[in-house]
């Protein structure tokens, strides 16, 4: 069965954007809790550090990440399609 390669690439770009504009708003609205799960799943002590979330950072992040899911996904798909 083959696989649409684009509507693939683009299902993992917006999955992507959702997670990361849900990972975002736990930020602004709970840090403390996110910088310690975020610390337990490097393995790290990151409690002394801080978050730096500008609007700008999100919407950047937004982009990059949903760009290179999309991508990813795209070749991906592509990939499995020409080995078929």
């Amino acid at each position: 069965m083959k696989i649409h390669a684009i509507k693939f690439g683009m299902a993992s770009a917006i999955s992507a954007s959702v997670l990361w504009i849900i990972c975002s708003v736990l930020v602004v609205l709970i840090p403390s809790m996110m910088l310690s799960m975020s610390g337990d799943m490097l393995h790290m002590q990151l409690n002394d550090m801080g978050w730096h979330l500008t609007f700008m950072g999100v919407v950047k992040g937004l982009l990059g990440w949903s760009v290179m899911a999309g991508v990813t996904g795209w070749m991906l798909a592509a990939i499995y399609n020409r080995l078929q």
